[in-house]
């Protein structure tokens, strides 16, 4: 078989693939399963290159294929993905559809760059401590809060808090500013808060 085969990326390979489970449901209605996906996907990758650099015989070119493989990956879980959702809640108007372009192409760019970024990186450096533009997996976090906060939208402006979304975070991914690079446990505090978001949501519906 071509590629390299270990460990190193299962995580991201689960995390592509529970993306791909979250399009399905979002073709068929089920958004809050959707984006609990997108909300898995985003935990997947943010430990996937912790677990990659415990390999510590891994050779140029499966370092390589693993950085190339996670960008790839990344475009369909943060880019493809948060798409399809917002087209299937209701991003059908020239601007919606303009926006979902943009946020797409936005993404591609971000994650190109970063490949370069990679491929110029002192190779003694095994960890930047900076991100140049906000990371795409950012909307693994964002999309679901955005969810929680439409439910005291009426169905008119969910729409635009949608496109707001992704104006915002399109804009974002390709400005040309520094980021200081997140730790495990501020991650971990994150995925907690996602979490509680939707224990909470379903009492939110019984009230409404």
């Amino acid at each position: 078989m071509i590629g390299f085969w270990n460990y190193t990326v299962i995580l991201t390979y689960i995390g592509l693939a529970t993306s791909v489970v979250g399009m399905t449901h979002a073709v068929n209605g089920n958004f809050k399963h959707a984006i609990i996906c997108l909300a898995v996907s985003g935990l997947c990758d943010a430990f996937d290159g912790t677990i990659a650099r415990t390999r510590t015989i891994s050779t140029d070119s499966e370092k390589m294929f693993g950085t190339q493989l996670d960008s790839l990956c990344d475009v369909v879980c943060f880019g493809f993905f948060p798409a399809t959702i917002c087209y299937c809640m209701g991003i059908r108007s020239k601007v919606g559809v303009a926006l979902i372009i943009f946020y797409v192409i936005c993404a591609v760019a971000r994650l190109g760059y970063f490949n370069v970024l990679e491929i110029e990186r002192d190779p003694e450096d095994d960890s930047p401590k900076v991100f140049y533009g906000l990371p795409v997996t950012s909307i693994s976090v964002v999309f679901p809060v955005v969810y929680f906060l439409s439910y005291w939208f009426t169905m008119d402006l969910k729409p635009m808090l949608l496109e707001l979304m992704l104006l915002i975070l399109g804009g974002l991914f390709i400005a040309n500013i520094k980021l200081k690079k997140p730790k495990l446990v501020h991650i971990l505090l994150l995925a907690i808060c996602v979490a509680a978001l939707f224990i909470i949501m379903p009492y939110l519906t019984m009230t409404k």
